[in-house]
């Protein structure tokens, strides 16, 4: 789900599609005690609610439930058909002619056409509007044309893109794409109504989708209001009358408020209850493994750290090298997280832990003052590495024991960077104005590597244009992922994927540190409690 970027939340907490922040205290809340609203922790939007645009978990997690795309997937990544009547490729998976079911209509009583689709994708594809998941249709016939911003008014369409009749258009692609009909369950895909292109800045504050719950209020900073839209007619069986996010800076004050039963459920655990809370009678604990990666990037361009060159290539293998995970593991994250040991997770199909090029992300003291020796008999380094995180998301005990690890192993000057909230991060990572090491990880939008590997660290993502926040560009990495998506078969693709990753795994565009549990609480009060495989509360099932 996206995000993408997940607000990567803290010792405990779900990072992310970059991730979501962990939380902010609002002082609690009483309000809808008595009802079947579900009350749920999340931290405030980088960005407007726009599907196209929101690629981390603050903004995705709202997104996802107020719209319904072509699949959807079960809580365990299962696909299956949500607004598409059927997806039907031709036998090299260049073309897709793709049908939808009748009947569908906006939360504003307008009807879901295949225009709806076809209009909404090439909007977020066009460099014009600058839409932060435009990578994704990078694989589409006329994507390339659509990137010249200079150029472009805004509403130019996707040439690959043809509209048949209201409930049928075909997909033409520039290469095959193997992932293609899982991909389209990813909110970024979504479709938009036409009151969209009238004020995307208006709609992205008051959005109107087509999913299991219809837009209420959004007071900012504060709480996003979400009802039941008794007009869905999707694949889930929504359970609830409405779901408010309260927002949260300090996850602390959200357990808090969990305990005292005035929050019903939150995707997180702080880490002073990370040893606790399995056992704490006043929560609902769950704790399970999960599919999100957390990790830390530095710009593939800072000087001498470039990852196209021996010097940077050493000093991100030494730097790596120098981290103990495994004390981080167990110390910080009380055992509810997993060494990394690749880009993927151990959740994602193709997932192995034995590739050439793993050895660079397990603690090796000797090994890597030995190659920042020789990086440093390359070229001088005296400058200062900063890791910059969100304050307001619990990773300050995470990048405290990152920075004494590497200041003890390599004796380096290392510092942390605190950026006081979730958004104010991602906004200096998104304008590109921390020049040093900050947070990353990634929630996986559908069950892929592909959407590890291409949408994080291909040269269509970089630049602003996707999520690749590093601006890693590598013409074999690109090429062994178009090899990928042209595979004739899932293990052939996760075979070559797995080359690509030894790429990433030689190169360090970002830093693996550990997997994530899928760690939550819920109010004593609240039934129906489960995490699905992006680490994420079921909603629609929670009740109270």
């Amino acid at each position: 789900m996206k995000k993408k970027a997940l607000a990567f939340a803290a010792a405990a907490c779900a990072f992310g599609m970059l991730l979501s922040g962990c939380g902010s205290s609002n002082g609690g809340s009483t309000a809808d005690k008595g009802s079947n609203v579900i009350t749920a922790y999340d931290s405030e939007p980088q960005n407007p609610l726009i599907p196209g645009n929101t690629n981390e978990t603050g903004g995705g997690i709202p997104v996802d439930l107020l719209f319904a795309r072509l699949i959807s997937y079960d809580t365990k990544g299962n696909a299956q058909n949500e607004v598409a009547e059927s997806i039907k490729s031709n036998d090299d998976g260049t073309q897709f002619d793709i049908k939808i079911k009748s009947g569908w209509k906006f939360a504003d009583g307008t009807p879901v056409t295949a225009e709806s689709f076809t209009k909404a994708w090439s909007y977020v594809a066009n460099a014009k509007n600058a839409q932060k998941c435009s990578s994704f249709f990078s694989t589409i016939k006329g994507f390339d044309k659509l990137q010249d911003a200079k150029n472009l008014k805004g509403d130019e369409q996707l040439e690959g893109l043809k509209v048949v009749n209201d409930h049928e258009f075909t997909v033409d692609l520039n290469q095959p794409d193997s992932v293609f009909a899982i991909k389209v369950g990813y909110s970024a895909f979504a479709p938009l109504p036409e009151s969209f292109y009238k004020d995307p800045k208006a709609f992205g504050e008051k959005p109107v989708g087509n999913g299991p719950y219809k837009f209420k209020s959004w007071s900012h900073n504060k709480q996003i209001e979400l009802v039941k839209n008794n007009a869905y007619k999707g694949n889930e069986v929504v359970k609830n009358d409405g779901v408010t996010f309260k927002i949260y800076t300090d996850d602390e004050a959200a357990y808090a408020d969990i305990q005292a039963g005035n929050l019903d459920v939150m995707n997180s655990v702080p880490t002073s209850a990370s040893k606790t809370f399995k056992s704490d009678s006043s929560v609902q604990p769950y704790s399970k493994a999960g599919s999100v990666s957390q990790t830390f990037t530095i710009p593939a361009s800072l000087e001498h750290w470039q990852t196209n060159t021996e010097e940077g290539q050493l000093r991100r293998q030494a730097l790596s090298m120098a981290i103990d995970r495994g004390a981080i593991c167990k110390k910080v994250l009380n055992g509810l997280g997993t060494p990394a040991v690749e880009f993927t997770s151990p959740l994602t199909p193709g997932y192995s832990d034995s590739l050439k090029g793993s050895e660079n992300l397990k603690y090796n003291p000797k090994k890597a003052k030995e190659l920042w020796a020789k990086a440093e008999a390359i070229s001088h380094y005296d400058g200062k590495l900063t890791f910059a995180y969100n304050a307001d998301g619990g990773a300050k005990s995470i990048f405290d024991a990152v920075v004494n690890s590497v200041k003890n192993t390599l004796g380096i000057d290392v510092a942390t960077n605190p950026i006081p909230t979730f958004q104010e991060f991602r906004n200096d990572v998104t304008n590109r104005s921390i020049q040093g090491a900050f947070r990353t990880g990634w929630q996986s939008d559908y069950p892929s590597p592909e959407n590890y590997l291409y949408q994080l660290y291909s040269s269509a993502a970089a630049d602003g244009n996707g999520s690749n926040d590093g601006d890693y560009k590598n013409a074999e990495f690109d090429k062994l992922c178009s090899e990928a998506s042209a595979a004739k078969s899932t293990d052939e693709a996760n075979k070559i994927y797995q080359q690509a990753q030894e790429i990433l795994l030689k190169e360090l565009p970002a830093f693996p540190l550990y997997y994530s549990n899928a760690n939550g609480v819920a109010a004593t009060g609240v039934k129906g409690f489960e995490m699905n495989w992006q680490n994420l509360p079921v909603y629609n099932e929670l009740t109270k």
